[in-house]
């Protein structure tokens, strides 16, 4: 069980002020959280070894590009206010 110490201690780290009652009531909560997440670590470790193959990134290789600039003069087109080849927008500030 997580003492009242180490919930006071919890308590400073997040800056908030804790009545004793208070304190009681979280280490029993924090125990049965910190329970589940054990539960929870042993059933991800059992699914983690039924995996053979290594988890690896894939990435798709862009063979086909298309030439740079290719399509800005329709995409600009289609711009409901521009200047030269930029979206002209409203001013926020």
């Amino acid at each position: 069980m997580i003492s009242t110490q180490d919930i006071e201690k919890l308590a400073g780290l997040a800056r908030i002020e804790l009545k004793e009652e208070e304190k009681a009531k979280l280490a029993k909560e924090i125990d049965s959280i910190l329970g589940y997440i054990d539960q929870i670590k042993l059933a991800g470790s059992k699914d983690i070894a039924r995996v053979k193959e290594p988890v690896r990134n894939a990435f798709r290789y862009d063979t086909d590009a298309h030439e740079s600039g290719a399509h800005t003069d329709a995409i600009v087109s289609e711009f409901p206010r521009k200047e030269g080849n930029y979206l002209k927008v409203k001013k926020i500030l």
